[in-house]
């Protein structure tokens, strides 16, 4: 990610989480539409995912500037999707769904610049999160 991408992200976050009940709905809905074998993995109310998620973004947003000091707290997330049963192909079907439900969402705001933003930091994420998850494997 770079200076542009961050500022990007940040100046559109306030509207996505203004709207965060609809987004994680959004979200949800697409990511089981797109991939119905992992709902089974979520067994805690959509609602409360939802919520998690929303918390997560702030938390990821407010830091992006030192992405590096989020590795740990991600690499730690990894760990713990994995033993919920994600998969590494897992990540790319929660990006696609991720960017899709924040495009309806922003609408028109939803410029490809800010689509590639996102998609970077989402990226980052799952990179980092499947590194953890892949720290679990035997060696």
């Amino acid at each position: 990610m770079n200076a542009e991408q961050i500022r990007l992200i940040r100046e559109s976050f306030p509207a996505i989480h203004e709207l965060s009940g609809p987004v994680a709905k959004l979200f949800y809905g697409r990511l089981f539409e797109l991939a119905p074998q992992v709902r089974p993995l979520f067994r805690q109310d959509i609602a409360v995912q939802g919520r998690k998620l929303m918390d997560m973004l702030t938390v990821l947003v407010g830091n992006l500037d030192r992405f590096e000091e989020m590795e740990p707290i991600l690499k730690a997330m990894g760990q713990r999707h994995a033993g919920y049963g994600v998969r590494p192909e897992h990540y790319e079907i929660v990006t696609s769904a991720l960017i899709w439900s924040f495009g309806i969402a922003l609408e028109g705001d939803f410029t490809p610049q800010l689509r590639s933003a996102w998609s970077a930091v989402i990226e980052a994420v799952g990179a980092v999160m499947k590194d953890g998850a892949a720290e679990l494997l035997p060696r």
